[in-house]
């Protein structure tokens, strides 16, 4: 699991880089340091929380489990180690921790929304938790970019996120959805 989990963080690490270009392009202020690092963080675990209902979808319980720890501790690891491309200075090990408390902050925010492959739709996470996404990138851009945030990370971010993560998934642990029943192959009742 922890090399699929390796996969994703970096995925994950290079659409946020890409996200934050799109951003930029639609005139967001998104400055070098602390607000580009936040937003890194946010998108990230966004997209941790996204890959962790996929699993749910995919695997048991306990690779599920097993999948989310050790994706959450390597994107903390690629945070950290880009750490000085993200802030000018800061002390060993404290960007790792950060990414983990926002991870399990947004654990808690996106806790009440569903999540599925049709989604509302873009498929995937439904309107609350896109929603929910767009209210915490929100907090850390300027105040003349917070009423049009909503628009451009509901709309344009989190879905093109969710469609490389989805597809990156999709290939890791096969298309296809674990069944909730047994399969009744070669069994009848002729």
């Amino acid at each position: 699991m922890a090399e699929l989990a390796s996969v994703v963080a970096m995925l994950s690490w290079k659409l946020a880089v890409e996200s934050i270009k799109r951003m930029r392009e639609a005139r967001f202020d998104i400055d070098l340091g602390r607000p580009y690092f936040d937003y890194v963080v946010e998108t990230m675990a966004f997209h941790a929380h996204y890959a962790d209902r996929v699993a749910f979808d995919k695997l048991g319980p306990e690779p599920r489990g097993e999948f989310t720890t050790a994706l959450a501790k390597r994107m903390a690891e690629a945070i950290e180690d880009n750490a000085d491309m993200l802030l000018a200075t800061s002390e060993p090990g404290a960007c790792r921790r950060h990414f983990l408390e926002v991870f399990n902050a947004a654990g808690a925010d996106y806790a009440e929304y569903s999540c599925d492959r049709e989604g509302d739709k873009i498929g995937g996470p439904d309107f609350g938790f896109r929603r929910a996404y767009a209210a915490r990138v929100r907090e850390g851009m300027p105040e003349k970019d917070r009423n049009w945030v909503y628009d451009q990370v509901m709309e344009i971010e989190a879905p093109e996120g969710v469609k490389a993560i989805r597809k990156t998934l999709d290939g890791l642990f096969g298309g296809e959805e674990k069944s909730a029943r047994r399969s009744r192959e070669g069994l009848s009742g002729e």
